[in-house]
């Protein structure tokens, strides 16, 4: 049966994304001085102005209008005529500690509390909130992502690439992709449908746009088997791109949760990610479950697998772990959810140990994606677990 499914991105001068990073950039700057910090940071942007809120806990001070200006210019947001710069904008903040109330359940579980359970040291934190989280990973690409916000992504990414490297010099900092993939069943055969806009300089004629952003980001990116003549190309499609990032969109961090995770083909809990520091299960629990997943579909026990995990604030155990391989499962269901039990911690404080996640490694992750960045070491996105899995269920070892 065929089927058109669409997925977008944005590059990192979309004011949604600018706020993203500057959560991000301030987290990271804290937990490189204090591990052990406590960040919910959230930010908007607008004109001239870059708002800077949320509850910080922390022995270590941070110089915060510095790294948002930082942040700001690294974009490229660097001279008034783009409509936001980073020398001149005012940075306020906002900023209080994290709630007592909330500190009481995270600095030590629930379990370890009532006696349920002794303090193994990964027992000690209990959740930072509660919510449900999904991860998801499929064989659709080579980084276990869903084609078209695979694809969407590198897109974006190549839109700033040729902005920066002066490759098309009249590029600015904003820009959105969108991608539409046909599907035959659950296997992607083509691109139907590739749009791409781009801030520009306002003396550049349109049709130059068109022609260029063409051979120098869509062609360079898209496979030309998935191209063909009936591919539908879009560039600029309002004809006029100018008035962009900022001064263009008001801006605010945590908005853009699809394109940060599965371009909505696989469900999503609806917390976001950006300027959360790892005892948020929002954050650690999402990464968690794409790991799990990805492991899973690698080592060929499933060709698509999707993993929702809840938890309840204070309490370290996740209240429940769900399965969902959409019958494509190599082995049961019920032989699979053991085989995840026995081997995967969603504890917070052990996913954070696993991973590493009290260190300065979120600003990286902050656009183009927290999940399938085969341009980045990511300790979520290793494959360190397939071989453990197939000799479980008795599986020969992959090749090579």
């Amino acid at each position: 049966m065929k089927r058109l499914f669409t997925s977008e991105s944005v590059t990192e001068g979309h004011p949604d994304k600018l706020a993203d990073q500057v959560c991000d950039a301030v987290l990271d700057a804290i937990l490189e001085k204090d591990p052990a910090a406590r960040v919910a940071c959230e930010a908007t942007v607008k004109t001239g102005l870059v708002l800077v809120t949320g509850e910080i806990s922390t022995s270590c001070y941070v110089d915060m209008p510095r790294i948002v200006r930082k942040v700001v210019r690294d974009i490229g947001y660097t001279r008034a005529k783009y409509g936001f710069d980073g020398d001149t904008c005012a940075v306020l903040t906002a900023i209080e500690e994290q709630s007592a109330d909330i500190a009481l359940g995270v600095d030590r579980a629930l379990e370890v509390k009532t006696g349920a359970m002794g303090d193994d040291g990964a027992e000690m934190a209990g959740a930072g909130d509660q919510g449900m989280m999904f991860g998801y990973a499929c064989t659709e690409t080579p980084a276990f992502m869903p084609a078209p916000i695979y694809w969407a992504h590198k897109l974006a990414k190549r839109l700033a690439q040729v902005r920066r490297d002066r490759t098309l010099p009249y590029l600015r900092p904003d820009g959105k992709t969108q991608v539409t993939m046909e599907y035959q069943g659950h296997l992607p055969v083509r691109v139907d449908a590739v749009v791409v806009s781009a801030q520009h300089n306002p003396d550049i004629a349109l049709s130059r746009i068109r022609e260029e952003v063409l051979e120098h980001v869509i062609k360079p990116v898209i496979p030309a088997p998935l191209l063909d003549d009936a591919t539908r190309y879009f560039v600029n499609p309002t004809g006029r791109f100018v008035i962009g990032g900022p001064q263009g969109d008001a801006g605010l961090s945590g908005r853009k949760i699809i394109v940060d995770t599965y371009g909505g083909y696989a469900r999503h809990g609806g917390g976001s990610f950006s300027g959360k520091d790892p005892t948020k299960v929002d954050r650690s629990g999402a990464y968690f479950a794409r790991y799990v997943a990805k492991n899973i579909v690698a080592a060929g026990l499933a060709s698509r697998c999707e993993i929702q995990v809840a938890y309840i604030i204070g309490v370290a155990r996740p209240v429940s772990v769900l399965v969902d391989t959409f019958g494509t499962a190599a082995i049961s269901e019920e032989k699979l959810e053991e085989l995840i039990a026995g081997r995967f911690d969603f504890r917070p404080t052990s996913i954070i140990a696993r991973f590493g996640l009290r260190r300065p490694l979120y600003r990286q992750v902050s656009v183009y994606g927290h999940f399938g960045r085969d341009d980045l070491d990511l300790p979520w996105e290793r494959l360190d677990q397939v071989a453990a899995l197939r000799r479980e269920v008795g599986m020969a070892p992959v090749a090579g």
